[in-house]
């Protein structure tokens, strides 16, 4: 990785840097401490709001991990031939282990009292005589073979996750496996959400001359019910000083946040700066990022407000980096950072710039290419893409550089 000396936008030493944009964010987040019980069932997404323990060993006894045969290795000095006294199905309690013989036993069987390991099938040749089953051990096991102890998942007493996990499948299959039936989560942040500007049309509609379409407020719908939180609808703001006004302490009536997007430029029908300072206070404005670098943070009657740019991939990147861990810690998560990795890059950039830079890219054999334009109003190359590939400030990128790499499924979900 090489670093230019020249940048190729505006200076950017009046700008926030992302790193420090994010510290502040997160310094100011506020976990929702409103509780609820659900049922595992209804548990999707939601945050744990106390430690979860278990009260059973996982699994309760010891079982059996393959179909097979479990017997007692000094019954095998005798010879290999042994009877077959008992058949354990899965969800059966077995006998103890007659001496000198073998039982019969399937996956996830109780070890029966006496067994010391388990000869998997494959392993033995069975065969019936006067009326009497039997089976030939043609490899001698060792003790503890193919026998999951009691407790080798998880034992009694013990933390299977903390307050603060946010649940997932594999959660909600461990507190199952637990005996856990319903567990204490943080209330669902309220969230409201809005876009600015009187060129917006909802889809649906004809578009007039000058007239677009209402895209990010689907963007931020779809990405605030995906981590899980109650989205309220405000619609689109008209673009003058007393509508944002009206909009913004609606909004703040109404939801625990909110979020919004256009209006935080310095245009003269950008009015969404003013209106918050009419009515609170404005503590971040104008970040050292691209896309995204009029995005704002502040508060409206006492609500924090997420000041989003109003460009669609502007809005897509700050909402990734920015905006979501922040709401993350205010619904109670404890880890808000994406994973990330280095990544080769698959082209080259002689330019530097002084913003850090979130790229939108592919992965063609394990190196991030561009796959179409980077402009902060092209969505459409969000679709294609695979992450962000992050070109910190002031840096040339020379292909073969590796660089920090953020897949979507760490963000968009």
């Amino acid at each position: 990785m090489s670093t230019g000396n020249h940048s190729c936008d505006a200076p950017a030493q009046s700008l926030m840097p992302v790193a420090e944009a994010l510290e502040k964010l997160l310094a100011e987040a506020r976990v929702n401490v409103a509780t609820e019980l659900v049922g595992i069932a209804d548990a999707l997404g939601r945050v744990l709001a106390e430690d979860q323990l278990s009260t059973v060993d996982v699994p309760p006894r010891d079982n059996s991990a393959m179909d097979g045969y479990a017997l007692k290795l000094s019954d095998l000095a005798a010879g290999k031939r042994l009877i077959v006294s008992q058949r354990i199905p899965a969800g059966t309690a077995p006998k103890p282990l007659q001496s000198g013989t073998a039982a019969r036993i399937f996956t996830g069987s109780e070890i029966p009292l006496g067994a010391d390991a388990v000869v998997m099938q494959e392993n033995t040749t069975a065969g019936e005589s006067d009326n009497q089953r039997w089976v030939d051990i043609n490899e001698v096991p060792v003790a503890g073979n193919n026998i999951r102890p009691q407790g080798q998942d998880i034992r009694a007493g013990q933390a299977v996750m903390s307050a603060g996990a946010r649940l997932q499948a594999s959660h909600i299959g461990v507190l199952a496996s637990v005996g856990i039936a319903a567990v204490s989560v943080y209330r669902r942040l309220k969230v409201a959400v809005m876009a600015t500007g009187d060129e917006l049309v909802m889809p649906g509609n004809p578009l007039q001359p000058g007239q677009i379409y209402n895209s990010n407020l689907f963007t931020l719908r779809g990405l605030l019910q995906g981590l899980g939180c109650e989205v309220v609808d405000c619609g689109i703001v008209e673009d003058t000083l007393e509508g944002t006004k009206v909009a913004l302490r609606q909004a703040s009536e109404r939801a625990d946040c909110i979020i919004s997007s256009g209006g935080v430029s310095v245009g003269e029908e950008d009015h969404v700066k003013a209106a918050v300072e009419s009515q609170g206070e404005l503590r971040m404005w104008k970040l050292a990022i691209k896309p995204g670098k009029p995005m704002a943070f502040g508060y409206v009657n006492g609500k924090p407000l997420l000041g989003l740019p109003g460009n669609p991939a502007a809005v897509l990147v700050t909402f990734s980096i920015l905006a979501r861990p922040f709401l993350l810690k205010s619904m109670g998560v404890q880890r808000v950072v994406p994973n990330s990795f280095p990544v080769e890059a698959g082209f080259s950039r002689p330019r530097a710039i002084s913003r850090q830079e979130y790229l939108r890219v592919q992965l063609l054999d394990g190196r991030a290419v561009i796959g179409s334009s980077q402009s902060s109003g092209v969505l459409s190359s969000s679709v294609t893409a695979a992450g962000y590939l992050v070109v910190p400030p002031d840096t040339v990128v020379a292909e073969g550089d590796f660089l920090i790499f953020i897949p979507f499924s760490e963000v968009l979900n």
